[in-house]
């Protein structure tokens, strides 16, 4: 597939190009894409999304931070799809989802998110849509060190008992089979936007 890697110079975009190239992948430029990833920063995503769809050409988007509810009614009156994951690694997914179903008996949460220090947004996406699944207003702590990459704990609490669901990152390859993934499975979606890696497992 040719795709346009908005992004390739930075934290993830360094990791994703070969791996791209490494899967079969031809990086182009917008106009000549098949696919637009889009790992950059949050005043930027926006503006790349729209010029995507205005090219019709579909989108995976793993920056967080940006209006992504603006961007369906564009992507569905251009009949491009859109998948916007705050988080493209598989066991941050699965961790959601644990969390989703431990709280059905433990309703009683926080979230403890930790990530490098240049990440500009707090709380991360992933905490924010962690929280969505929850249901109800959930606590989130944002930390922002150096030597972390992306880590979250969710702690949830009943009468004399914890239990902890944590999901580190380790290394920004963890991301990788998460795009791949999504670029094989872009063209069997709606048109507009469609949000979370987990509606592709």
């Amino acid at each position: 597939m040719r795709i346009a890697l908005n992004g390739a110079g930075g934290k993830v975009g360094r990791v994703l190009a070969p791996a791209l190239v490494d899967a079969g992948h031809e990086l182009v430029a917008l106009g000549a894409a098949e696919a637009m990833v889009d790992f950059t920063a949050p005043e930027a995503a926006a503006a790349n999304v729209e010029a995507a769809i205005a090219a019709g050409v579909p989108s995976v988007v793993g920056t967080t931070g940006w209006d992504t509810a603006a961007a369906d009614g564009p992507a569905r009156a251009a009949g491009v799809a859109v998948l916007y994951a705050p988080n493209f690694a598989v066991g941050a997914v699965l961790m959601m989802r644990f969390a989703a179903e431990a709280a059905k008996l433990l309703p009683r949460a926080e979230i403890v998110e930790l990530h490098h220090e240049s990440k500009r947004d707090a709380p991360s996406g992933t905490a924010k849509a962690t929280a969505a699944l929850l249901g109800g207003d959930v606590p989130i702590h944002s930390v922002r060190l150096p030597g972390l990459v992306a880590h979250q704990e969710v702690i949830l609490g009943g009468p004399g008992q914890t239990l902890t669901i944590r999901h580190d990152t380790t290394s920004r390859e963890a991301f990788v089979p998460g795009v791949l993934l999504a670029l094989e499975r872009l063209s069997t979606l709606p048109p507009g936007l469609t949000v979370g890696l987990g509606a592709l497992l």
